[in-house]
């Protein structure tokens, strides 16, 4: 399978991290006194010539997310994940930057997802001047491979089948225990970025950073504005804020949604899911100070945020699968619509409120992309 190519001036530059937190025991493996964590940064080249393209996945994470196998009706063992090359070349040479560098942008991922299942954003991004770096949250996602070949699985189809046979306090819980990990990660990442090792040191502009993600990740980006002051505008593409598995309930709210935010937000959903369908967006928006954002993709599901958007539709030509099936997964927007459309938003708002760059593409409708409904 292929990635759509990034659009923007910039090749793309990638290389991974290992990162370990030593002041921080795993909070879901007891048997691992420190929190260890792989990260992908991607960044804007000057030369990729002679540099390979990075793969989408590592064998051991393809292997992981081909058994966990969230999507609906697509049959396991039939895709070779590892296969799909992403447009970001391993190790290749940093481009010319101002002296305050680039700004930054971290990625996270739905629960049980790998931080490489938003690729084409990611790509895209750096591909316009931004240092985009991609989180994956051990343990929560399929699998993460450190270096050496270590594979690293998830727990959290085991922790949410105990914590269902205990009963809706346990679940909730366990939902609260998700989000605050995932928001211990990304605070850990945003201190290791001021002392970044080679070829990044001075590279990124750490007084400009967003955040965005989907799913579980969009409220990760969310909750960690509202944590850390050094998030400065946050997109969530189509992620619940409360502690719930269902939409419309107001129950157990993030403090998100009790306080609000003060800092740009932007909400990207599936059809059907905005501010007055979604209980917690609702409370974020009545309660928040800052700029807020609310569209739809018509058609979308909520899948289509993902990779899978590009990736679903070659899947079913190859094997065959039904445009029911597809539909399931990543809704009937036309898949290249879908991809330009969400590029275009997600440049858009972090360009406004990390750049100051302000191209007027979310102050309203644009005939340019007539699949993005604007919901006041």
């Amino acid at each position: 399978m292929s990635l759509p190519a990034p659009t923007g001036a910039y090749p793309v530059g990638t290389t991974s991290l290992h990162l370990t937190d030593r002041g921080r025991p795993d909070p879901w493996v007891a048997s691992r006194p420190h929190r260890e964590l792989m990260v992908s940064i991607r960044y804007p080249a000057r030369d990729v010539a002679r540099h390979a393209r990075a793969p989408q996945m590592l064998p051991g994470e393809a292997a992981g997310f081909d058994a966990l196998n969230n999507l609906t009706d697509i049959p396991k063992g039939r895709a070779d994940w590892a296969a799909t090359q992403s447009h970001a070349h391993t190790e290749a040479p940093v481009a010319w930057h101002s002296a305050q560098g680039f700004p930054v942008v971290l990625y996270s991922p739905g629960v049980g997802d790998p931080r490489t299942l938003g690729t084409t954003l990611c790509d895209e991004l750096a591909s316009r001047g931004y240092v985009v770096v991609m989180i994956d949250h051990t343990y929560d996602a399929s699998a993460v491979e450190f270096p050496g070949g270590r594979v690293e699985k998830t727990v959290l189809p085991q922790e949410f089948e105990k914590a269902d046979k205990a009963g809706k306090a346990q679940v909730t819980a366990l939902l609260k225990k998700t989000v605050a990990v995932r928001v211990a990660d990304t605070r850990f990442v945003l201190d290791q970025l001021a002392q970044l090792p080679g070829r990044l040191r001075g590279v990124l502009d750490l007084n400009a950073v967003g955040m965005f993600g989907q799913s579980a990740g969009g409220f990760t980006a969310a909750q960690t504005m509202h944590d850390d002051p050094r998030i400065k505008a946050a997109a969530n593409l189509d992620g619940v804020m409360g502690y719930t598995q269902r939409d419309d309930d107001p129950a157990h709210p993030s403090s998100v949604g009790t306080d609000g935010v003060d800092r740009p937000l932007l909400l990207m959903g599936k059809e059907g899911n905005n501010h007055h369908t979604v209980a917690s967006w609702d409370a974020a928006w009545q309660h928040s100070k800052g700029w807020l954002g609310d569209l739809t993709l018509t058609g979308a599901e909520h899948a289509g945020y993902t990779d899978m958007q590009s990736e679903i539709p070659q899947l079913a030509r190859q094997l065959g699968l039904s445009a029911q099936t597809v539909a399931a997964n990543i809704g009937t927007v036309e898949p290249q619509r879908s991809v330009a459309a969400q590029e275009a938003y997600i440049t858009a708002f972090f360009d406004r409120w990390l750049r100051g760059q302000d191209r007027h593409l979310l102050d309203g409708p644009s005939a340019r992309f007539p699949e993005v409904r604007f919901v006041k």
